[in-house]
Parts: C-alpha cells; structure tokens; sequence
C-alpha cells in the first residue's frame, strides 16, 4: 500500500523577532498563510528503508538529502509501525527558500504514515510530533492563515476573509536561516525580549482589503537578509515598480514573494518579472494544510 499527501508552502505575513533565549531560539510572532505551491510525500511499504525526491523543470532539487537526514524520514520514527518504507517526494516548493518546503515534507510524510497505517493519532499527538521536527512544521499540517509564536510551533488558525493573490521568485543560491539570525543579533542587540505583536495585520486579514493587507505585511528578517544579498533588494524594487502592492523576503529568504490586487495583477507581475528572472511563479492563499491525495496498492518491481 501507499499513501500520498499533499502540503503547501508557506508565507510569513508577519515575523516578528525577539532577542534569543538561553537555550538560544528566537521567540517569535508570526503569521503564517499557505499558498498554493505542494509537496507530494508518498510513503510505500517496502522491500527496505529508500527515499527518492524528484522536482520539476523550475525546482532544482539537488540540495535536497536523499538519506535518513532528510525530514520526511525522520518523521516516520515519530510513530514507528510497519515497515520498511520508501518515500518518494516530488517538489514544486522551492528549495531552502524560506517557504518551509521541507517542513512541508516532514508534516506530509507524518500524516501519509499515520494513514497509511491506520493509526487515526489525535490531532494534538501529530502536532507534537511535529513541533519535535521543527518550528514550520506544526503549520504545514494545519494550513490556512494562522498565527505561531514560541519558535513558531504554538500555532492557532486566525480569521482571515481575503483570498490573495501572490508572485514568488525563489533565489538560485539560498540562503543560509542560521546566518541570517546571527546578522540579525547583529543589527539589532538591543531587541526585545519579546517580538512585536501583529495587530495590524490581524486586522487587515480580516478586513479582506488587499492593500490594507499590503501596509501591514512585516518581516524582521528582510532587513539581514538583504544587507547579505543586497540583490533582494532590488529585486524587491522592481517588483513594486511593476505594479506589485508590496514586496517582501519570505521569512529568512532568500525568496522574495509579491502581493497583488488581483489575478490579473499577477499576472502582469509575473510577465514584467520574468523578463529579468528564470523562476518567476504565480499562488494564491490561504489554501489547506496536509491532506491526502491518494491511496493505492503499491507496484513493485521485484525482479
């Protein structure tokens, strides 16, 4: 048997950052919208323990571990059952972009295992499991538009009446997350114990207005990101000059995401972009977390 789920990307619309804690995480604020850029995980019985991941033409997935580093296996041994298995993960989430691609993996793999074999966890057991993962990844099972703090991993679903249209131009060379907090503590030595709270942009999403959304978007992490590649600023610039409402990096970068008025809007977004960029792609959000896609009797080649 095997079973595949699907997660998306996601977006921060807020980052807020406070000083680091003893143990040396960041106490973060933040809201988090999925859009509509997935994932496929398929989690198989199998003859032994194998992971494959494939991308498509604008997804280059060469960084991406294929051995039992990666995030998807990992979280098949947070409810060990059956076995061995092979994962197969397909990705149209950019790669180490700052769209929490592989949390995205590491949610789909811990649900497409739990059915797979027909654990039925609680909701609350899954969301441990990720949290142990890693900060994104309690988001990616539950989607939508919601709010994180902690490290992230406390997540509660938010009110949010709008649907939004989003441009996202990934990097070709990412960018370190660890670096960019370190540059971070840099800039800022003095910061807050605590991070700042969103309610501003609380208020625009449930407003539904685009542009009131747009004056609210914030991200603590974009100014270290662009002092290290002062390129996504001006990347930033020329999406905003071609008629973007706000430009912004996506958490610590290096894709930067544009939102827009309308499909339309994008569109046109996406045509000035792709005159000057390779990847240029179109999303709109808030869309569902993890869910399942398909269920079917596996095909093995036993020969």
């Amino acid at each position: 048997m095997s079973t595949t789920v699907r997660a998306a990307a996601k977006i921060n619309l807020h980052l807020g950052v406070g000083a680091p804690r003893e143990d040396g995480f960041h106490p973060l604020d933040t809201v988090y919208q999925a859009i509509s850029l997935y994932d496929d995980v398929t989690v198989s019985d199998a003859g032994a323990e194998s992971l494959s991941v494939a991308g498509t033409p604008q997804i280059d997935v060469t960084g991406v571990p294929t051995d039992a580093s990666n995030i998807a296996v990992r979280a098949l041994a947070e409810a060990p059952c059956g076995g061995p298995h092979h994962v197969q993960i397909t990705k149209q989430i950019p790669v180490a972009g700052g769209m929490a691609g592989g949390s995205a993996d590491g949610a789909a793999a811990l649900l497409a295992h739990d059915r797979l074999h027909d654990l039925g966890q609680p909701d609350d057991v899954l969301l441990a499991q990720a949290a142990r993962l890693g900060s994104d990844v309690p988001f990616s099972l539950v989607g939508g538009t919601a709010r994180g703090r902690g490290r992230g991993e406390v997540v509660e679903p938010i009110v949010d009446h709008g649907t939004w249209w989003w441009v996202v131009v990934p990097a070709a060379v990412g960018l370190s997350t660890p670096e960019v907090y370190r540059h971070f503590d840099r800039l800022h030595p003095d910061a807050p114990a605590q991070p700042a709270e969103p309610t501003e942009l609380l208020a625009a999403l449930a407003s539904g207005e685009p542009v009131r959304l747009a004056r609210a978007l914030h991200n603590d992490l974009q100014e270290p990101a662009i002092d290290l590649r002062p390129e996504l600023g001006d990347l930033i610039a020329l999406g905003e000059a071609e008629g973007a409402l706000r430009g912004m990096v996506s958490g610590s970068g290096p894709t930067c995401v544009f939102l827009c008025d309308s499909q339309p809007g994008s569109i046109e977004v996406v045509t000035a972009l792709s005159a000057s960029y390779d990847v240029v792609l179109s999303a709109i959000g808030p869309v569902a977390g993890a869910h399942v896609v398909s269920t079917r009797e596996a095909e093995w080649d036993l020969r």
